[in-house]
């Protein structure tokens, strides 16, 4: 569905430690800079990248929005979490765990990385 997924951020070296921690917990390679200073990670698929705003003015953060990874197991959630938690971020909503729905069981893990934005680690669990 998504191509791509780009997060404004205020310090890119900061910013890059901590994603190239919790993304490599998830099976990533570390990011990669382009020419403009932009931090690149690559899946078969979609792109997920950061950047200082072109605009020049602080990154900010959208009020209801969150940015979820695909995570193999609970377990991958966890090391994704408890990375997160040694490289900058901090923790948001509850703990890493069950999170059961209507329509889903999942788990999962919510952080805000060091610029403030939501991210989540997610793992479907069978129904």
């Amino acid at each position: 569905m998504f191509s791509h997924v780009m997060l404004g951020v205020d310090d890119m070296e900061k910013s890059k430690a901590f994603y190239d921690a919790i993304l490599g917990k998830l099976g990533y390679k570390e990011g990669v800079f382009d020419p403009k200073g932009r931090c690149f990670y690559f899946s078969p698929t979609s792109v997920f990248a950061i950047t200082k705003p072109i605009n020049g003015e602080p990154a900010s953060h959208g009020n209801g929005s969150t940015i979820g990874f695909a995570a193999a197991s609970p377990e991958l959630v966890d090391a994704f979490h408890d990375a997160g938690l040694a490289n900058g971020g901090t923790t948001c909503e509850e703990p890493p765990g069950v999170r059961e729905s209507a329509v889903m069981k999942l788990y999962l893990g919510y952080l805000r990385d060091p610029s403030g934005n939501k991210i989540c680690a997610t793992h479907r669990l069978p129904e």
